[in-house]
């Protein structure tokens, strides 16, 4: 399933990459090349149809118990923005600005479609497919491998360029998969929202397009850091989970077990046997004599 998804998701981006220039969307407004992933996933729902949308299950609802780390997750891409816009500037004293050419509410609105387009495939779809066999963190690592390589476009621009660009993608895939491990609602929008956000970061203040190697040399380290960041925090609240899990458990099987005080209970005394009652003599009349 994840090899016919990848294949698809991998020719689908091809095709209409090479469709985008005769409809006239500029590319900083959306680039078609992101709904690949999503066509990916519509021809494995066509074969395997309950197992999709068992991996799709709460796909956009609402209802999430983990509220505090979606936001977190949300909070995390500005940072990693500003992080990098203020690493470049310390560098080289240029605070990096490039106004679109197109409204900005447009361009916001059709980035966060654009995204979900992908994240439909790539954290919602392959992300949970694989997490079965490898775990979270290997899972993550892997999806960010091939999210990187499907933008096969950077391949083409400097090896170090191309090279901080996927450290980049496997970091944010990590970052994601951390942040919805174990949410089964609203992944699509946290998600999109988060590579939303990173891509409108990344045209408003990195100018992605020019291909410049230091903001996005600046870019990948940022990412790795984050990260890095939340792989400590995950995998130390996982660990503090289980041995306070480990802990309860040996308390409930402790005190299901009866104590040596209690278990053995002491012999209740002999009762002494009743008293036999002697015998009463039997009472003989006197024997009158006749006194004649």
């Amino acid at each position: 399933m994840a090899a016919l998804f990848l294949t698809v998701a991998f020719l689908a981006a091809g095709v209409l990459g090479a469709l985008q220039p005769a409809t006239g969307i500029p590319s900083e407004v959306i680039q078609l090349t992101q709904f690949g992933p999503a066509l990916g996933v519509g021809v494995a729902a066509l074969l395997w149809p309950g197992r999709v949308r068992e991996l799709l299950a709460g796909l956009v609802s609402a209802r999430s118990g983990q509220g505090v780390q979606g936001a977190l997750l949300l909070l995390t891409a500005p940072l990693i923005i500003a992080l990098s816009v203020s690493a470049y500037a310390a560098l080289t004293g240029d605070a990096r600005f490039a106004r679109p050419g197109a409204p900005f509410v447009l361009i916001a609105v059709a980035q966060l479609i654009g995204a979900c387009g992908e994240e439909i495939g790539w954290r919602c779809f392959l992300q949970p497919l694989l997490r079965t066999r490898l775990g979270p963190l290997t899972a993550s690592v892997a999806v960010g491998v091939a999210w990187g390589v499907w933008h096969i476009q950077v391949f083409v621009r400097h090896p170090v360029y191309a090279g901080a660009f996927i450290m980049a993608a496997v970091s944010m895939s990590v970052v994601m998969g951390w942040a919805l491990e174990g949410i089964r609602a609203s992944r699509l929008p946290l998600a999109g929202g988060f590579h939303a956000l990173i891509n409108l970061g990344m045209l408003l203040f990195m100018d992605e397009e020019s291909g410049a190697v230091l903001p996005m040399v600046l870019f990948g380290v940022s990412c790795l850091a984050a990260a890095g960041l939340w792989t400590w925090t995950d995998v130390g609240r996982q660990r503090s989970a289980a041995s306070t899990s480990a802990s309860t458990q040996a308390s409930r099987q402790a005190s299901t077990q009866p104590s040596a005080s209690t278990s053995v209970s002491a012999p209740a005394p002999a009762l002494a046997p009743a008293p036999v009652p002697a015998p009463v003599p039997a009472r003989i009349p006197p024997i009158m004599d006749d006194v004649r």
